[in-house]
């Protein structure tokens, strides 16, 4: 499987007076660095010590880096200060935003993320960190800055009727024959998502933790919504699927809503792997290539059996 990573900076790239402005939020001087590698963005992703011993994890970015990492930078700063102490995420330290850099600091919850393919036990972590964060009412303080989740979706969910407007020469002969109906159910797919509840929205491995204490938490919220929570199992599997382990959870929701879920997602998939890749991103097309064929193999057997997880 491909994994998609980041032209990651180091800590030693920040600015200085960005360092520093970390430093003051935690109220101590850093004397202990480890930069971390993966994930979607070119910002700095450091482990970080101080002096007394307080431990943090610090991400940053610049408009230089990538644009648009800035920008859901300070999103996630938004919801992760008004997400709810039930929710399984780390608690955020402080913000340094100076027009240019942004840098969030979190608390550094320790562990590493599941392995690949996934294991049954941390498999089965994830699902009850997922259950634990449906079960949390939305306050209204949160809700007011969250998108619905369908809304926020819609323009992704209908690559399909992208591809099939400018279809590239290298369709599948599958997809070709199957066009039409998955350009519908991806025009229907936002539209099963509604709901009352808080999701997360970009459920994979790497934004996921396994503690010392065996249990999950969920990082990296930018893409945090309100909908239904069915949607971050579905992205697990889809995870699942793509690393591979022969495992599973059921979704209550219609299995007619996961097709047409599934189609949007694939896709979503399918089209953004033709664009060119984004600034600091190299390898991030490959990785959303991929994925649509993931979903698509998936795709092909519901549409023989609509009932299968």
């Amino acid at each position: 499987m491909v994994t998609a990573a980041g032209l990651r900076i180091g800590w030693d790239d920040l600015p200085r007076p960005v360092r520093l402005a970390v430093e003051d939020i935690l109220g101590d001087q850093i004397i202990d660095v480890r930069s971390q590698v993966g994930g979607f963005s070119p910002g700095t992703a450091d482990r970080v010590v101080t002096a007394a011993g307080r431990r943090a994890f610090v991400k940053a970015a610049s408009p230089g880096l990538n644009e648009r990492t800035v920008e859901l930078h300070r999103r996630e700063a938004l919801v992760a200060a008004a997400l709810p102490a039930e929710v399984p995420a780390p608690a955020l330290r402080g913000v340094h935003d100076d027009g240019e850099w942004i840098a969030l600091v979190f608390e550094d919850v320790g562990g590493r993320c599941p392995r690949t393919p996934w294991v049954a036990a941390e498999f089965a972590a994830a699902v009850t960190a997922l259950d634990q964060l449906a079960a949390v009412p939305v306050p209204g303080t949160l809700r007011r800055l969250l998108p619905d989740l369908g809304v926020m979706l819609a323009d992704d969910l209908d690559g399909w009727r992208r591809i099939a407007d400018d279809p590239p020469g290298d369709l599948d002969a599958w997809t070709v024959r199957h066009l039409d109906q998955l350009r519908d159910l991806g025009d229907r797919a936002a539209g099963v998502l509604t709901g009352d509840r808080l999701v997360h929205a970009d459920i994979r491995a790497d934004n996921l933790v396994l503690r010392a204490d065996d249990a999950v938490t969920i990082v990296d919220w930018p893409w945090a919504s309100v909908g239904a929570t069915w949607f971050d199992r579905l992205m697990l599997l889809v995870n699942v699927r793509c690393y591979g382990g022969q495992l599973s959870t059921g979704i209550d929701a219609d299995p007619d809503d996961i097709t047409a879920v599934l189609a949007g997602v694939a896709g979503y998939f399918v089209d953004a792997a033709r664009q060119p890749p984004p600034p600091g991103l190299p390898t991030v097309r490959a990785f959303q290539a991929a994925q649509g064929r993931v979903v698509q193999d998936w795709l092909r057997q519901r549409f023989e059996a609509p009932d299968s997880t």
